[in-house]
């Protein structure tokens, strides 16, 4: 009885920690939005004019898009279709191809080009969010502290710099600190809100949403410019979803309608209330809803709380990355894992600098968070119309619904997010162009690595000889063999390696023991139970192993085959040779001017890999690789 009473009771400080956390990770992002958002609506040309009604009708947009886009569409609906624990497009996206792959395999293929083209819009998310983040917030000093205005540009560059510089050792030690400082960020702007909202308790008819259309057929001149505007409040939304693996959803729905929900609102309600009395105050209503001399410290919460926000999309474009290297999408980039106690916390060297590059190069180009504001937004509005597309693929595969169920609420998903697209599409020539020209880039080398990859094996496939040949020369006694244990990695057919053909060549030799490797990644995210390890002893010495991991699983080679192999073997990977194929490659006569530019961008993606050796953690000082030179 005792036991049974008191295991509640232990669950409720971890739920609780674990909630706090999530506050860091989650809503980083949409949480830092209020100090540009609600400004943007009433700035440029595009601007309303500033008075009660359209105050009052652009709060109630802000707080309605919150509801219906994140609480509704996320919070209720797309959390609930998790990977195993993941989220996330790319998540999602595979758990859509596990369903149709053996029915349609037209439709998986589809399913694929959406979740790379979702994947390759949350990398341009990933560059601009950092940017306006921090701007945003160093650009507090020009209120609470004129005199260094200024320095707003050079000490955004520095931030962003020392942020993006100390990735490499980790996030751990400073994520403790996340959940907290997001906390206390979110306590202030609800209660700096609260206290405006009592001067002007009027301002409370925004929760109504009759204000927010009223206020839309009212500016119907420029509503779809409006709506961009109010777009930048639900920007992170997203990021819910992706984060599903790190929290579950209990944790991030409590964090959100305890905490984030009604600090948001609080703020965007208490930033039109001083508004109302003071119009002077669109410079920068976020700040100077705040006393005087708590604008300055205000201004340091904010770039702590930006900085919070980055990282979190930072080590969301690093998950990303090693998802999609995992599911064959990227090359093998040089991942290095942070901790000792998470394999989810890792550092990818190459997307670092590459976005902190990128991140640097906005800020001073665009040089304001307002300029910024113009680019900022397309990307994630057409990975949400993505993920609702998507949706009605995994409520018809995933979970059995009708096509009238399925298609219903798609469609009223759609028809939020195809406002809001249509209105950011307005950002294209203002700037919004520079996210999807980088999203259609990095998807087109998704598509040429997968196309490239399926060229090799086919190229190899056709020259490869059969295993059965192998064994036939091996019973002959034909073949010296050695003692010891070889590893040679392999395709999933009955094909010979071409590392093992060329060994034979040089060296004459096989070793004793020999197994044929194959390792391949499914499309859920943890590989767990007997489907972890296929063997076949083809007799001779010779082995076929399959290793199956799953995308989100770090592929620990030798760790995995010392588990999972039979004691019979007696497997030792620090003393077995492992062989691998380097292949160098060249373009055939008959290419076409395409083809070969597909091909030159292969073969540099290639060549600029991370080797195999520490991608599959193999011990270096057992590792033979053998040069081949392919015509693709």
């Amino acid at each position: 009885m005792n036991s049974s009473i008191s295991a509640p009771n232990h669950q409720k400080p971890k739920l609780a920690a674990t909630t706090i956390a999530a506050l860091g990770i989650v809503f980083g992002d949409i949480g830092t939005s209020p100090i540009y958002a609600f400004r943007e609506c009433f700035s440029g040309s595009h601007g309303a004019h500033i008075d009660a009604h359209n105050l009052t009708g652009a709060a109630s947009l802000v707080v309605w898009s919150l509801l219906l886009v994140v609480t509704v569409k996320y919070l209720f609906i797309i959390l609930k279709l998790d990977n195993k624990g993941e989220g996330g497009i790319l998540a999602l996206s595979a758990l859509i191809r596990g369903a149709t792959k053996q029915e349609n395999g037209s439709r998986a293929g589809k399913v694929l080009l959406f979740g790379l083209a979702g994947a390759a819009l949350m990398y341009a998310d990933g560059m601009l969010t950092p940017a306006i983040s921090v701007l945003s917030a160093v650009e507090g000093l020009s209120v609470s502290a004129p005199m260094l205005a200024h320095w707003t540009v050079p000490v955004a560059v520095a931030i962003l710099a020392t942020l993006f510089a100390i990735q490499r050792f980790g996030t751990r030690k400073v994520g403790v600190l996340f959940g907290p400082i997001v906390l206390l960020w979110f306590s202030t702007i609800g209660l700096l809100g609260l206290k405006e909202i009592f001067s002007q308790p009027q301002i409370l008819l925004s929760l109504s949403p009759l204000e927010g259309v009223t206020f839309l057929i009212r500016e119907w001149r420029h509503a779809l410019p409006l709506l961009a505007a109010v777009f930048l409040a639900v920007t992170g939304g997203e990021a819910l979803y992706a984060d599903l693996g790190h929290f579950g959803r209990r944790p991030i729905r409590i964090g959100w309608f305890s905490v984030v929900l009604p600090c948001l609102v609080l703020n965007y309600l208490g930033q039109a209330a001083l508004l109302t009395t003071d119009a002077a105050a669109i410079r920068s209503p976020f700040f100077l809803l705040a006393p005087e001399f708590l604008r300055f410290p205000l201004t340091l919460l904010a770039t702590a709380a930006a900085v919070v926000a980055s990282q979190a999309l930072i080590t969301g474009a690093f998950s990303l990355t090693t998802q999609a290297i995992q599911l064959g999408c990227l090359p093998r980039f040089l991942v290095r894992y942070t901790s000792e106690h998470s394999a989810g916390q890792v550092y990818v060297p190459m997307v670092n600098w590459m976005l902190a590059f990128a991140c640097i190069f906005l800020v001073i180009g665009f040089e304001t968070s307002a300029n910024l504001a113009g680019a900022y937004g397309i990307a994630i509005a057409l990975t949400m119309t993505i993920t609702s597309v998507l949706f009605y693929s995994a409520a018809r595969a995933c979970w059995n619904w009708s096509f009238a169920k399925a298609f219903s609420l798609t469609a009223l998903f759609l028809l939020l997010d195809g406002a809001f697209l249509a209105a950011n599409a307005l950002k294209i020539a203002h700037g919004g162009w520079l996210a999807l020209v980088t999203g259609g880039a990095i998807m087109s080398l998704m598509l040429i690595w997968i196309w490239g990859r399926k060229l090799l094996y086919k190229r190899i496939l056709a020259s490869a000889l059969p295993v059965s040949n192998l064994l036939d020369e091996l019973s002959k006694g034909k073949i010296h063999r050695v003692s010891g244990t070889a590893v040679y990695m392999s395709g999933k057919d009955t094909k010979v390696p071409t590392a093992l053909l060329h060994n034979l060549k040089h060296n004459q030799v096989l070793h004793q023991q020999v197994i044929l490797l194959h390792v391949s990644t499914s499309d859920e995210p943890h590989a767990t139970g007997p489907e972890r390890m296929a063997h076949q002893d083809l007799g001779e010495g010779l082995h076929r192993v399959t290793l199956q991991f799953g995308f989100a699983d770090s592929p620990a080679v030798p760790h995995a085959l010392k588990e999972l192999l039979p004691e019979s073997l007696h497997f030792n990977p620090n003393k077995a040779t492992y062989f691998l194929g380097r292949e160098t490659y060249g373009v055939g006569k008959n290419a076409g001017l395409f083809d070969r530019a597909r091909l030159f961008l292969f073969a540099v993606m290639a060549r600029n890999a991370s080797p195999a050796t520490a991608y599959f953690q193999l011990p270096p000082g057992r590792v033979v690789e053998l040069g081949a030179h392919i015509t693709l």
